[in-house]
């Protein structure tokens, strides 16, 4: 994933020179995840800036420069540190287009490296994604597959609106995919094929018993869990992948429960209002004579993400994740 984000990176600077890499970091070290090694190289320190530890400043300029019509692509190094910026993100890029009628829309993205399981420090591991799907003016997307890190950052960054871009940071290098070098669209005229990229869910694996639905780190771990369901119960789980947040693709929420009469939704971020609850309500206002049981959840707790000794308690685990279904095949 993270060789991915860097060739979307790469690619986008070279098809328009108006893109540009801001946040700490990412010029000479090329980011603590490396997502934007050699970029600095390539292209100049005027269009991958290492920028002063102040969140608030990194949006507030890229805001100004979307203005001016350039196209930045800031880096908030770590998932917690987005809150001093947050202010700039729901006030500002989120409601310029429509101050505006359209005319001068905040075109930028919000890269955020987000969630635990690598062992980081207090304030590092947060799942901030369900604070930012609830302001209308925002996209908030997030890959789980290499892939898709490439294809939907690409059009993260021809997207007119504002976009959130979150990158499951546990996964960054959890396994390797082949896929075409060139973009599956014409990267310096878009034209609106960006947004299905931006939409639309995935459907990581079919199946007819049991719709499990998740994004990010836990995909992974829900695509085990599948297996295992087939394996110990005979149980056949279509495994569906948000990868869109906000705004959700509300169709493949529901055919998927539809299909299936049961569902669980998995995710690493606490349960209290998280987007468990809304998957949930969509599929019970709109599936509920089709299901079989209540909608399951299985999510991380409310507290604050835990030290380092306490993380694998914390994150949806298979045998979590195995539990939940149980409960919702056995109601």
């Amino acid at each position: 994933m993270v060789e991915g984000l860097n060739l979307a990176l790469d690619q986008a600077m070279a098809a328009d020179d108006r893109v540009l890499v801001m946040g700490e970091d990412v010029a000479r070290t090329g980011g603590v995840f490396r997502v934007t090694a050699g970029l600095l190289d390539k292209y100049g320190d005027d269009r991958v800036i290492d920028t002063p530890l102040a969140e608030a400043g990194i949006v507030g300029t890229a805001i100004g420069m979307a203005v001016y019509g350039l196209l930045p692509v800031i880096e908030i190094q770590f998932d917690t540190f987005v809150y001093p910026g947050f202010e700039q993100i729901v006030v500002h890029a989120a409601r310029y287009a429509w101050r505006t009628r359209g005319e001068v829309p905040a075109s930028i993205v919000v890269r955020i490296p987000f969630g635990g399981g690598v062992r980081a420090p207090e304030l590092h591991s947060d799942s901030p994604e369900a604070l930012f799907a609830h302001v209308p003016g925002l996209k908030v997307v997030c890959p789980s597959t290499p892939e898709d890190a490439r294809d939907m950052l690409l059009a993260a960054i021809e997207h007119p609106d504002p976009v959130i871009f979150m990158e499951p940071k546990r996964i960054y290098r959890a396994g390797r995919q082949d896929f075409p070098e060139e973009p599956p669209f014409d990267i310096s005229s878009a034209d609106g094929v960006t947004t299905d990229y931006l939409s639309k869910a995935r459907i990581a694996r079919s199946g007819h018993d049991l719709a499990l639905i998740s994004y990010g780190a836990t995909v992974p771990a829900c695509m085990e869990a599948a297996e295992r369901l087939s394996s110990e119960r005979g149980v056949d789980a279509r495994v569906v992948d948000l990868r869109s947040l906000y705004p959700l693709d509300v169709d493949t929420l529901v055919d998927a429960a539809t299909a299936c009469g049961r569902a669980v939704v998995v995710h690493e971020a606490p349960r209290t209002a998280g987007l468990g609850a809304e998957v949930s309500s969509l599929i019970h206002e709109r599936a509920m004579l089709d299901l079989e049981a209540p909608v399951g959840r299985v999510t991380g707790f409310d507290v604050p993400f835990p030290q380092f000794i306490n993380e694998d308690d914390y994150i949806p685990s298979v045998d979590r994740i195995l539990a939940g279904c149980n409960k919702v095949l056995d109601w």
